[in-house]
C-alpha cells in the first residue's frame, strides 16, 4: 500500500474517532472532570474554527465541478476539512465546560456535532449521493453558517452576524425621563462587561444581563453592596492594576473610561438603586451633575409630526400653532382676542390632538364650554386656563389626562365647592390657582389631597409698592431707509422716561431723559424705562431698528439652512424685509447642524465700512447668539481674516427678541466678504436643555 493510500486510510479512521469522542463529550461532558492540559486544548477552539469552515466550503465548491481532477481534489479536501472539523468540535466541547450555558451554547454545540457527522456522511457516501450532492452540499454549507452564527452570538452578543443590517436608532433621552441604572449604568455594563457575563458565557458565575444576576453576585461574593465602595466587587475589580488577572474588564478588552468609572463609583455610593430616576437625585450631587450633561431636556416624543400644511392652515389672527422648539413634533397652541373667540374653533384641533402638548386659552370666555374634548389630547402636558370663567365641574375631564403635568386656572370662581374636582388632579406636578375663592382651610385641604403637587395660591399684596408699567416705543418700520423717527410714550404723563441708543441699560441718573421724538440715521438698539417718585422703576422696553444697507452684486450660501427654516434662501438676507419676532414666521434662516457661511460679492463702487447681522434670540426655544463669528475680506479669492471681538453669549433665558451683531470692516480695497456663524454646540449648564445643540436664526445682513 502506498504512503498516499496509508495517509487517506488514517484520516478516514480518524473521522470515526472524532465522531465518537464528540458524542461522548456532548452527552456526558457535564459529568467529566477535564484536566488542566485538556482545558488548554479546549481554549484553542477559537483559533482553529476558521480552518474547517474554509476547507469544507472550498471542498463543496470543487465537488460541484464536472472535471474529475477537480472533484478528486475536492474529495481529499473534504476529508481534511472533516478532520479539522472533528478537532475543532472536540476543542469546543472541552471549552464549553468552562462557565458557558444557555440556548446559544446548546445550538452552537449540537449544530457543530451535526456538521461533523454530515460532512463524514457526505465523504463516505459521495458516490451514492452524486445525484443529490448539490442538495447535500448546500445543506452542509447552511449548517456551517448557522453554527458560526450561534458561536458569534456567544462571543460577540445577540445578532452579531446580522446586526449591521438592522436599523439603528439614536435614542434621545430626556433628563426628566432618564433613570440612573437603565440610562447611565446599564449601557456601561452592556458595552464593557456583558460579553463575558451573560447567558451562555458566565465568567465567575456572574450574570450581568439581568437584574437578578447582578443582585445575586458571583462565586467571589456580592457584586454590589449599596453605599459600600470597599466591599463591592464591582468597584474593587475595576480599580485593580490592569496586569492583575482579576482586573475588570480584562486587559485585552476595551477598558472603562474615567467618566464610566466615576459613574459606577457614584452609583454604588448613592445606594445602587435599580429604579431611581435622575431627577430624584439631589441637584448638588456629582452623579446628578454628570447625568445632566449626558441627557437632553428637550423632551423626546414618539409620535410623528403633524402635517405642515395642516399646521399652517390652523394659524390665523386669533390662533397660533407652532413647535415647542425647532424640529420638535410637539406643538403648542395659543388663542388671542377674547372678543372674537369662537368656542367651536376648538374642534379644529382634532387633527393635531396627538401632537398638542401645550394649550393657552388664558382670558378666553370658556364659561359653559365643554372641555371634555381635551381628554382626547392624551399627550397634553400643560394647560393655561386663567381668567376664563370656568366652573369646577368643567375640570372633571382634565383628571383623565395622565400626561397633564402643569395646570393654571387662576382667576376662576371655584370657591369651596370646587375642591372635590380639584382633588382629582393627582397626576399634576404644578397647579396655579390664584384668586379662585378658596378659603385658608380649603387650601390646606387641597394641599393634603395633592401632597405631591406644587400648588401656587398667589400672594397677599398689601403694603407692596408697585412697579410702573413699561413705556411704549413707537416707530414706522423695523427696517428703515435713510432716517426714521422714534417716539416713546407712557400712560402716566408725569413719569420720567429715560432711554439709551447704545445697547446699555437705562438708569434714573445718567441716561438721557426723553423729551421729543428721536431721529435715527443708523441701526440702533433703543432701550427705555419709566421712573416716578413712590413707584418702582418699570421693566425696560427695548427694540432694534435697522437701517437698510447697500445691496451686493451677488451672494452664495455654502450650506443650506435647516429644511424647516429656509425662508427664501440667501435672498432673505438682503431683501430689506425684517422678520417677525417668531422663528416659525417663515422669514428666518435657521441653522443647527452646520454653520451659516455666506460669500458676498460686491459691486466695483461699493466700499462697506461695517457689517451688521440681524438675529433672532429666544433661549427658551434653544435659539442663541452664534458660538463664534468669523469674517474675511478678499480680492479674487485671496482672503484676509478680520480681527473681531468675541461674540457675547446669553447668560439666562429671556423673552423672544431681536439681536444685533455689528463689526467694522478694514480699510482698503476688497470685492468680497465672507461671513461664518457657528451655532452653539452645547447649551450651557444653566439652560433647561443643557448639552443639546443650539440654533442660530438670521434674517438680514446689512452692509454700511
Amino acid at each position: 500500500m502506498s504512503r498516499y493510500s496509508k495517509g487517506i486510510s488514517l484520516l478516514e479512521n480518524l473521522l470515526f474517532f472524532w465522531c465518537g469522542l464528540s458524542l461522548i463529550l456532548s452527552i456526558g461532558g457535564d459529568n467529566l472532570v477535564i484536566p488542566s492540559w485538556l482545558q488548554v486544548a479546549g481554549r484553542m477552539h477559537p483559533l482553529m474554527l476558521h480552518f474547517p469552515i474554509v476547507l469544507l466550503l472550498l471542498a463543496i465548491a470543487l465537488l460541484w465541478m464536472k472535471e474529475e481532477s477537480w472533484r478528486g481534489f475536492g474529495k481529499n479536501l473534504l476529508l481534511i476539512g472533516a478532520n479539522f472539523t472533528g478537532i475543532t468540535v472536540v476543542a469546543g466541547l472541552l471549552l464549553a465546560s468552562e462557565d458557558y450555558e444557555g440556548d446559544a451554547l446548546a445550538w452552537h454545540k449540537w449544530l457543530g456535532v451535526v456538521s461533523l457527522g454530515f460532512s463524514v456522511f457526505i465523504y463516505f457516501f459521495l458516490d451514492q449521493v452524486a445525484n443529490l450532492f448539490r442538495l447535500a452540499g448546500s445543506g452542509l454549507a447552511v449548517l456551517i453558517l448557522l453554527t458560526g452564527h450561534f458561536g458569534a452570538n456567544l462571543t460577540h452578543g445577540e445578532d452579531f452576524l446580522f446586526g449591521p443590517l438592522m436599523p439603528k436608532e439614536d435614542k434621545m433621552i430626556a433628563l426628566e425621563e432618564a433613570e440612573v441604572f437603565r440610562d447611565l449604568v446599564q449601557p456601561i455594563f452592556e458595552s464593557k462587561c456583558i460579553a463575558c457575563h451573560k447567558e451562555g458565557k458566565i465568567k465567575g458565575e456572574l450574570r450581568m444581563d439581568h437584574l437578578e444576576g447582578l443582585q445575586k453576585g458571583g462565586k467571589s461574593g456580592p457584586f454590589i453592596l449599596a453605599g459600600n465602595l470597599d466591599e463591592s466587587l464591582l468597584i474593587q475589580r475595576i480599580h485593580l492594576p490592569m496586569e492583575n488577572e482579576e482586573h475588570m474588564p480584562p486587559k485585552n478588552k476595551l477598558q472603562l473610561t474615567e467618566e464610566e468609572i466615576e459613574i459606577l463609583r457614584l452609583w454604588v455610593m448613592s445606594g445602587a438603586s435599580f429604579e431611581q430616576k435622575v431627577m430624584e437625585l439631589p441637584q448638588e450631587e456629582p452623579l446628578f451633575q454628570l447625568a445632566s450633561n449626558k441627557f437632553t431636556t428637550e423632551k423626546t416624543y414618539s409620535f410623528a409630526a403633524a402635517d405642515e400644511d395642516e399646521v399652517k392652515e390652523l394659524n390665523n389672527f386669533f390662533r397660533k400653532v407652532k413647535p415647542i422648539f425647532p424640529g420638535s413634533p410637539a406643538l403648542e397652541v395659543a388663542y388671542f382676542g377674547a372678543s372674537t373667540f369662537d368656542a367651536s374653533s376648538l374642534s379644529d384641533l382634532k387633527n393635531i390632538k396627538e401632537q398638542v402638548v401645550k394649550i393657552n386659552l388664558n382670558r378666553m370666555p370658556l364659561e359653559n364650554v365643554d372641555l371634555s374634548f381635551l381628554s382626547d389630547f392624551q399627550n397634553l402636558e400643560e394647560a393655561q386656563l386663567n381668567f376664563t370663567g370656568l366652573k369646577s365641574g368643567q375640570l372633571e375631564g382634565l383628571s383623565k389626562i395622565q400626561s397633564l403635568k402643569s395646570l393654571a386656572v387662576s382667576g376662576n370662581p371655584f370657591g369651596e365647592e370646587g375642591l372635590e374636582n380639584l382633588k382629582k388632579l393627582t397626576q399634576l406636578k404644578r397647579l396655579f390657582i390664584w384668586q379662585s375663592g378658596i378659603s385658608e382651610s380649603g387650601r390646606e385641604e387641597l394641599k393634603k389631597a395633592l401632597s405631591t403637587v406644587q400648588i401656587d395660591f398667589g400672594f397677599d399684596d398689601k403694603g407692596i409698592i408697585y412697579p410702573l408699567n413699561s413705556p411704549k416705543i413707537d416707530f414706522d418700520k423695523v427696517m428703515f431707509q435713510g432716517t426714521t423717527e422714534v417716539k416713546i410714550t407712557h400712560p402716566i404723563s408725569s413719569v420720567e422716561i429715560r432711554y439709551t441708543l447704545d445697547g446699555t441699560e437705562p438708569d434714573s441718573i445718567n441716561s438721557p431723559v426723553y423729551k421729543e421724538a428721536i431721529s435715527l440715521t443708523k441701526t440702533s438698539q433703543i432701550r427705555a424705562k419709566a421712573f416716578a417718585k413712590g413707584w418702582i422703576g418699570s421693566e425696560e422696553t427695548k427694540t432694534l431698528l435697522f437701517r437698510e444697507g447697500m445691496k451686493p452684486k451677488s451672494y452664495k450660501l455654502t450650506d443650506e439652512p435647516h429644511k424647516s427654516y429656509k425662508a427664501k434662501g440667501a435672498t432673505t438676507l438682503f431683501d430689506g424685509v425684517k422678520g417677525k419676532a417668531n422663528h416659525t414666521s417663515g422669514e428666518w434662516l435657521g441653522y443647527t447642524d452646520s454653520p451659516l457661511e455666506i460669500e458676498i460679492f460686491l459691486e466695483k463702487d461699493q466700499k462697506p465700512k461695517a457689517v451688521e447681522l440681524s438675529l433672532l434670540l429666544h433661549e427658551g426655544a434653544y435659539i442663541f447668539p452664534p458660538e463664534t463669528v468669523e469674517i474675511w475680506t478678499g480680492n479674487a479669492g485671496t482672503w484676509s481674516k478680520v480681527t473681531i471681538p468675541p461674540t457675547p453669549q446669553s447668560t439666562k433665558t429671556e423673552e423672544i427678541r431681536y439681536g444685533l451683531l455689528a463689526f467694522d470692516l478694514p480699510q482698503g480695497s476688497f470685492d468680497q466678504v465672507k461671513i461664518k456663524l457657528k451655532p452653539i454646540g452645547k447649551l450651557p449648564s444653566w439652560h433647561q436643555g443643557a448639552g443639546s445643540k443650539g440654533w442660530v436664526f438670521v434674517d438680514e445682513i446689512v452692509l454700511n
